[in-house]
């Protein structure tokens, strides 16, 4: 395995998201907040805002942290090491918009910035602090390689770095925030924890074998609602990608949501499903690029404890369908339920432990295509990554500044040439859309079909 925070070893996503990056497919996420500067800010506000944070160079790990080898992302001896000297004039940056600076603009720049791939030999990380938008707003993107967080770990970091007070100015970006437990120590594991770590893994791999061959039943039963690896129709986008990206983003009345859940008997989760599956029909429909068979979405599924600080990556995944091949809204909604139950089911009862290796396992089939270089040249074995991160639940501020919504940013890869993340954030969910330019023209359309389908 590959050794990352200075002694504490990785998981396996966490070596995946290394060996994968390549120059096409880079696999750093990010994500976009704008504000709404408090009452009486004047015009230099931002860069006020930008001089206080170059002012003062401190850095917490992992975000003083960069690679040992970082010519040879994948090298079996890689770990994270304290760079003595970080430059924090090339991590915290200023840009503006030109005019009119809305959100077309802002989504064409964060498009352009997401497209290039982070230094390995500084920290994998870097932040623009952008100004230019309409009715005197900026926007912080940021952008971060995945295998230091996850969306959950993201969330956490975004909750600790701003305040729930408008009136507060002692908020910290998450540079500023090191993690609970220091990167610098590994802990020693006693005797009595290696024996208990291996009856849990022994435990897990049992339940695992039960899952898959519930999955195998399925195959031979012809049962549609539990989706298997391998199901998934090719599409326009489920090809080979190139570096350049697409960044739409969409905002979401989150008791609306709440309402159509309510009313179809399903959860929020399934009602995104429900909603993306709409925007991807339309969207394909005006293509000529619809499938007969539903679309499949792999559906992250955070494996940690409620109270988890986060670090690394702990997620499980489960395979949903999208009922695209559904005309209406109705019976749309009532196909990704009955998708998403079944799937729940296999991970009922399951520790943590098997919950990841089961999602490995189904994680398998593309996998393998990215080791034989057949991803976006097979049949994938999904479609689209679709993710919903829950967020902060009242509304917070940066040194006065309202955050307005929080838009995630998650990575493209090679078979897989859209990703779709929403948060929840207040009374909102927001989504963001991120796919190969190349792969999904009008990708705007699709974020635009999502509030329609909505309604």
């Amino acid at each position: 395995g590959v050794r990352l925070m200075a002694g504490r070893m990785a998981s396996f996503l966490d070596t995946a998201f290394l060996a994968i990056e390549s120059r096409e497919a880079m696999m750093h996420v990010g994500g976009l907040m704008p504000f709404q500067p408090p009452d009486g800010a004047g015009p230099d506000f931002t860069r006020e805002l930008v001089g206080d944070l170059e002012n003062n160079r401190d850095v917490s790990a992992p975000w003083n942290f960069k690679l040992r080898f970082p010519r040879f992302l994948s090298n079996p001896l890689q770990s994270w090491v304290e760079d003595p000297a970080i430059d924090l004039d090339y991590h915290v940056r200023r840009s503006a918009l030109p005019a009119p600076g809305g959100e077309r603009e802002l989504g064409m720049l964060v498009s352009r910035l997401h497209s290039i791939p982070l230094d390995f030999h500084r920290p994998a990380w870097e932040m623009h602090v952008i100004e230019g938008l309409s009715g005197g707003r900026f926007a912080i993107y940021s952008k971060m390689h995945h295998a230091l967080v996850d969306g959950y770990t993201a969330m956490r970091i975004l909750a600790r770095s701003l305040s729930t007070s408008p009136d507060a100015d002692d908020a910290k970006l998450f540079f500023r925030l090191s993690e609970r437990r220091s990167p610098r120590h590994s802990d020693v594991p006693s005797i009595a924890a290696l024996f208990g770590l291996l009856r849990q893994q022994l435990g897990a791999t049992s339940d695992v074998t039960r899952a898959m061959l519930t999955l195998v039943k399925a195959v031979r039963a012809e049962d549609k609602d539990l989706v298997v690896p391998l199901r998934a129709p090719k599409t326009i986008f489920n090809r080979r990608i190139s570096r350049n990206r697409r960044f739409a983003t969409q905002l979401w009345d989150l008791p609306r949501l709440h309402a159509i859940a309510k009313a179809g008997n399903a959860t929020i989760n399934d009602v995104v499903l429900a909603v993306t599956g709409a925007a991807l029909r339309c969207l394909l429909q005006e293509l000529d690029a619809l499938p007969n068979d539903p679309l499949i979405a792999l559906v992250p599924v955070n494996a940690r404890p409620k109270d988890d600080p986060g670090g690394g990556n702990q997620v499980g995944a489960m395979l949903a369908s999208l009922g695209t091949n559904e005309a209406s809204p109705g019976k749309r909604l009532e196909a990704v339920v009955a998708s998403t139950r079944r799937a729940k089911e296999q991970l009922a009862g399951m520790s943590k432990a098997a919950i990841v290796q089961y999602s490995t396992m189904l994680l398998t089939p593309m996998t393998v295509q990215h080791l034989t270089g057949t991803a976006g040249r097979v049949r994938p074995a999904f479609n689209v990554v679709i993710s919903n991160v829950p967020g902060p639940k009242e509304p917070l501020y940066f040194r006065g500044a309202r955050l307005l919504a929080t838009y995630p940013l998650s990575v493209p890869f090679h078979g897989y040439g859209l990703n779709i993340t929403v948060n929840s954030y207040a009374d909102s969910l927001s989504a963001g859309f991120i796919g190969c330019r190349d792969a999904l023209p009008h990708l705007q359309r699709l974020a635009v079909y999502s509030g329609h389908a909505v309604a």
